[in-house]
C-alpha cells in the first residue's frame, strides 16, 4: 500500500487496524495498448497517470475498468487481455482518510482512436505514448502507476 507516496507493508492484522477508521473505495482501471504498440497515458493533477475510477454499485472490477477507461479517455472498443495487479493508496477527501483499492487490467484496442480527456476529472491531456516515451517519463508518475507499468512487463 502507498501512503503519502511511500510504500508500506503490513501483516493482515496491521492492515485491518490501519483501514478500520478509513473510508474504503473500490476502483478499477487499465493500461491500454493500441495495435501500433503504443500505450494510453494521461496527465491528472500535473502527474502522469492511467485511467481509473470508483466502481458503481453492483459493478465488477472488469466492468468498472472498461467503463472508467472509456469515460476518462473517450476511447471505446476496449478489450481486457488480462488482470495485472491490485494496488492500494491513501489520500484525504473532505477531511476523511480514504483507502482506494484499484484492480488494474491490461487492455487493447483496435487501431489508434483519438482520445479525449475528461477535464472535469482533472485530466489535462490523454495521448498514445511509445514504450520509449513512457520509459523516459514513468518516474514522474504516481507510485502505483509505476507498479502497473513494471508488472505489465512491457
Amino acid at each position: 500500500m502507498y501512503h503519502l507516496e511511500k510504500l508500506l507493508t503490513f501483516s493482515q492484522e496491521e492492515f485491518d487496524e490501519f483501514i478500520k477508521n478509513r473510508k474504503f473505495i473500490h476502483a478499477a482501471g487499465g493500461l491500454v495498448q493500441n495495435t501500433n504498440g503504443d500505450f494510453l497515458f494521461m496527465e491528472r493533477n500535473n502527474t502522469l497517470d492511467l485511467p481509473k475510477g470508483k466502481l458503481e454499485k453492483g459493478e465488477s472490477d472488469e466492468e468498472g475498468a472498461l467503463r472508467e477507461v472509456e469515460e476518462e479517455t473517450g476511447v471505446s472498443g476496449l478489450e481486457i487481455i488480462r488482470p495485472l495487479l491490485e494496488t492500494y493508496h491513501t489520500y484525504t477527501m473532505n477531511g476523511k482518510d480514504v483507502i482506494k483499492r484499484t484492480a488494474w487490467f491490461l487492455m487493447q484496442v483496435e487501431g489508434s482512436p483519438e482520445p479525449t480527456p475528461q477535464v472535469e476529472e482533472g485530466i489535462s491531456w490523454v495521448k498514445w505514448m511509445s514504450t520509449k516515451e513512457v520509459s523516459s517519463c514513468i518516474q514522474d508518475a504516481y507510485a502505483s502507476v509505476i507498479d502497473v507499468w513494471n508488472i505489465a512487463n512491457i
